[in-house]
């Protein structure tokens, strides 16, 4: 039964239905596994099954059920492929178990003395790779080890081993994904294949919003293909909960860890330790017609960094080299407070017809206090005088004393320095809703069809709330410091003379007159974030017997895509009128420490207890109009249209599957927003968008040998919308009088998404069921692209718009008279630029090469990717945000006995990160390579009164690897040095 000989021959798009029920083969496949080493099922032999012993359930992946990108034909798929993929259907899992339990009998065993065999982190491998050889297209995955395990902690370091695929730390933690040398904002990420909002103010999701002990699988396909709606153009992340019924049996599973934050407990109000706990619930019932699933997690964790972070570096002395401009480094501690809930309820009410309802729920809080020295130095400079000036009213630098090296003052000493002390707290709260409805109706006749529905929603609120403290109010009236300084790839180390900790000195005002008239002792900045997605989709599917096209689909899906921001933000001042007062002592807490900078013991309080105590008051909403200006609404409507046709057809021993089709999406988007009208000062609301198509056709081929070589080729065109900011509209303008037209800034509603047509072509070579080879070429050629930084004023028609200062623009002959056609700064669109690369990648069970390395294995890839973007015409040509030219990533692990040891490393070259500017705004800097290593062993206890105990330890960032950004080129020019430190965490998780 389990021979070479091949299965009856199905449509292919029930292969690819299958490609995602093999994912998960093996019961209690729940959690997301740390790979991106994908392994084929298999069907186990004599040598692997002990007496009795029952194969895991195959059904336990989402990958095939109610999902709107997957076909209705999977389970036939499934059901007459086994012999060629290695998946294993019930039937033959009762075969099987039978033959085995009547061995062990003959043998004299008892057939309850059996072992599950191939489990925990070897079985996430071989359906990952199962997941792969499967697929038509090109992808990767990882899918969950069991259960309750937690392999990583979080999705985004598991989907961050993936070959191709990296991340970016921020607080120390994963949270964004890059593809192919992509910034995050170039993928999208679906919930059981449906579009998601975000946390963040683009589209790029943020991964740490949903806990990984509530996901089962995450897909990312590499290519495009009709009939997979939301697609990016660097990939599109398919992250996929369990399905009830698919899983085909009850469990229970409670887990729990404990974490430990090594850096310690940097400020006094913050926590070294944490943890997190979850649960999961399985169950069918009326003749498993109806199933069951929930699970919820709770993540109560602390992360803290150790930051230095320079405004820049200015130009000085005789020699014009580098000088550090200024300093505002902090202590952060990050609270990270967590639920996650989800849940399905599958009914089939008759075999043809199945209709789920699945929920996600995630309310995610996460609160930081900042505490640090604001230090101005070689910015400085005041009246035109530069901080060399021996007259100049700001600090001072004598540049004879200090030493260069490389181009950059490395030591020397600022004198007349006035520091502002700073207590920050930011807190980020966001709630996400994710309903969907499907269903899925499998003809007898061949004739499939699907219905689904879904709603997607994020409300969040991110607030900074900042002040201030110093030795006196305003410039030059307190007292001043001096701070020697030396500077290192490291950031640099700093000197004073002051005690920043005395309460006597360091008093609660305006250090440096930042208010000007007003007394300005901090600023609060409330940023409303709501986004919402309604999404509909229709498909019909026709098998289609005896021809080289095994079905043909069809489709039509339309998605509502609604994002407003409204910015809250006013001045904070002292309640008592004063300008400036010492901090009550009943509000004092520990100074926290920043002797790593050596600047010593900071002042410490919590702002929130300065506002509630009275000490501090907010005035009246900040009203200014480049406030106002930066509230949007952008409206989305994308009416999607699809065919695609499926193709299986045997080529002697081989056989060619595929597909190839079209999709066509019309877009009509909008922005509200306002313009700053320089006639009366005031804002007048402003409506603009554009309506346009995208045609995208897309070619998947596989050839498939009887010798286990894979072969894939793919063409497409790849569409990814703008970023939202990119897309705001808050203009503001004016009369440049020394040009004598009209110039301003906004975003640009106008604007077309990033295009490129992509082509791939991939050889993999599978050893059995147990491991594989694969090389993966790549090419993208962007013929449109969005230039985000506002290099280039463009033309901009001002007609009707008012101008103040005596200039009009409605009569032509008057004396005053300026153009209505002007120019503005803003992203545009542009034509030019290519990527490509190559990805190698594998995963080698050594046991099977070598019998003594039974258990021992090696799982990774790396990738090249040569990045060539041209801004503007006649630019040089510049690399991607979020482009790495390396990647690399290995995993060495060891599985055997209930024993289970693994070393990961990953790496990624040097790249351009997008951190967190002035007013939580966005920006773009140079970030160094990093080199990140974790490890994890653990135990699970197969027999006794403790089976189906599992407990383990896990590591993380084990050298203790820091974020650091530098000017480019310069690396003693050092932007941002971020320490996190080490994370260790100890769990276990139980299974009834």
């Amino acid at each position: 039964m389990y021979g070479s000989d091949r299965a009856p021959a199905v449509s292919a798009r029930t292969i690819l239905k299958l490609s995602a029920s093999g994912a998960a083969l093996g019961a209690g496949l729940l959690l997301i596994g740390t790979t991106g080493a994908m392994a084929q099922t298999s069907v186990p032999d004599a040598a692997q099954v002990s007496a009795g012993s029952k194969v895991p359930d195959p059904a336990a992946s989402s990958s095939t059920a109610a999902n709107p990108n997957e076909a209705g034909s999977a389970e036939d798929a499934k059901a007459s492929n086994a012999a060629q993929t290695g998946d294993i259907t019930p039937a033959a899992n009762e075969a099987v178990a039978q033959s085995a339990g009547a061995a062990a009998q003959d043998a004299g065993a008892s057939p309850e003395q059996a072992d599950i065999v191939v489990t925990g982190f070897r079985r996430s491998l071989e359906n990952a790779v199962a997941e792969k050889k499967n697929r038509d297209q090109i992808v990767e995955s990882v899918s969950a080890e069991d259960i309750g395990k937690l392999p990583d902690a979080s999705i985004a370091e598991s989907i961050a081993r993936l070959p191709g695929l990296t991340s970016q730390r921020i607080q120390g933690r994963s949270n964004s994904i890059s593809i192919r040398g992509f910034a995050p904002d170039f993928s999208t990420t679906l919930l059981n294949g449906r579009e998601q909002t975000s946390t963040g103010d683009n589209r790029a999701v943020e991964y740490d919003q949903y806990p990984s002990e509530v996901v089962n699988q995450v897909v990312v396909y590499k290519t495009g293909t009709a009939s997979v709606i939301g697609q990016g153009l660097s990939g599109t992340v398919d992250l996929r909960t369990i399905r009830p019924l698919e899983f085909g049996r009850r469990v229970i599973s409670v887990g729990a860890r404990g974490v430990d934050a090594d850096i310690g407990k940097l400020n006094a109000d913050s926590k070294q330790y944490g943890y997190r706990v979850n649960g999961t619930y399985v169950d069918q019932f009326l003749d498993k017609r109806l199933g069951v699933a929930l699970s919820a997690s709770y993540t109560d964790e602390p992360y803290q960094t150790q930051e230095f972070n320079a405004w820049g570096y200015a130009n000085a002395g005789p020699s014009n080299a580098a000088l550090i401009g200024g300093s505002k480094s902090y202590i952060t501690s990050n609270s990270l407070r967590r639920l996650g809930v989800t849940g399905t309820v599958e009914f089939r009410p008759v075999e043809n017809f199945t209709t789920t309802f699945d929920g996600f729920y995630s309310d995610f809080k996460d609160h930081a206090i900042k505490r640090g020295i604001e230090l101005p130095l070689g910015f400085d400079g005041q009246n035109g005088l530069s901080v060399t000036d021996p007259a100049n009213n700001g600090a001072r630098f004598n540049p004879a004393a200090g030493q260069i090296a490389n181009g950059t003052y490395v030591s020397g000493t600022f004198t007349n320095v006035q520091g502002v002390i700073r207590n920050n707290s930011e807190r980020r709260d966001a709630k996400l809703y994710a309903f969907g409805w499907n269903n899925q109706y499998k003809g007898d006749d061949g004739w499939n069809a699907t219905f689904d529905l879904s709603y997607s929603k994020t409300k969040r609120n991110e607030t900074i709330f900042e002040t201030y403290a110093g030795t006196g109010y305003g410039r030059a009236l307190g007292v001043t410091d001096t701070i020697g300084f030396v500077s290192s790839s490291k950031g640099t180390v700093f000197s004073p003379t002051l005690n920043y900790s005395d309460p006597g000195l360091i008093q609660l005002t305006d250090p440096l007159g930042w208010g000007g008239s007003n007394v300005q002792a901090g600023y609060f900045n409330d940023r409303a974030i709501s986004d919402r997605i309604w999404q509909y989709r229709a498909e019909v599917e026709k098998e289609i017997e005896d021809s080289v096209f095994s079905s043909v689909q069809a489709g039509v899906n339309y998605t509502n895509h609604d994002k407003s921001l409204t910015p809250n933000e006013a001045l904070v001042q002292l309640a008592s009128g004063k300008v400036i007062e010492p901090v009550p002592s009943q509000y004092l807490k520990t100074p926290s420490d920043q002797t790593y900078l050596g600047l010593g013991p900071v002042i410490s309080y919590d702002p929130y207890d300065l506002l509630n105590g009275g000490v501090y008051r907010l005035s009246s909403n900040n009203a200014n109009n480049d406030v106002r200006a930066k509230a949007y609404a952008i409206s989305e409507d994308l009416m999607t249209m699809y065919l695609q046709t499926n193709i299986r057809q045997d080529i002697g021993s081989a056989q060619l599957t595929g597909n190839i089709g079209v999709q066509a999406v019309n877009t009509s988007q909008h922005t509200s927003g306002y313009y700053i009208n320089p006639t009366n000062s005031g804002i007048v609301p402003i409506r603009q968008g554009a309506d346009y198509w995208d045609v995208m056709p897309s070619l998947n081929l596989s050839l498939r040998t009887a010798n286990d070589f894979v072969i894939r080729a793919a063409l497409a065109r790849q569409v990814m919308r703008p970023r939202m900011d990119s897309m705001r509209l808050g203009l503001s303008y004016g009369v440049d009088q020394t040009r004598g037209i009209i110039a301003g800034s906004s975003g640009n509603p106008f604007l077309r998404p990033f295009r490129a047509n992509a082509a791939d072509l991939t050889f993999e070579k599978y050893f059995g069921n147990k491991g594989y080879l694969a090389a993966q070429f790549f090419y993208k050629k962007l013929i449109n692209y969005v230039v985000d930084r506002n290099l280039q004023d463009q033309v901009y028609d001002y007609t009707g718009l008012p101008l103040s200062g005596g200039f009009q623009t409605s009569n032509p002959n008057a004396a005053n008279y300026v153009s209505p056609i002007g120019v503005i700064t803003q992203p545009y669109n542009v034509k030019g630029g290519q990527l490509y690369g190559v990805e190698l990648a594998g995963t080698l069970p050594l046991g099977e090469v070598v019998g003594f390395l039974d258990g021992f294995g090696l799982t990774g890839g790396g990738s090249y990717t040569k990045s060539e973007i041209v801004a503007y015409p006649g630019a040089t040509a510049t690399d991607l945000p979020g482009y790495s030219r390396w990647v690399a990533n290995g995993t060495a692990f060891f599985e055997k006995w209930g024993f289970s040891a693994r070393g990961s490393v990953r790496y990624r070259s040097s790249f351009v990160g997008e951190v967190s500017g002035l007013a939580a705004n966005r920006v773009n800097r140079n970030a160094r390579g990093e080199l990140i290593v974790d490890g994890q062993i653990g135990y699970d206890f197969t027999n006794g009164f403790l089976q189906g105990l599992s407990v383990y330890l896990q590591g993380q960032n084990l050298t203790n690897t820091p974020f650091v950004t530098q000017n480019p080129g310069q690396d003693l020019q050092i932007i941002d040095y971020q320490r996190y430190g080490r994370r260790y965490l100890a769990g276990f998780t139980m299974k009834f």
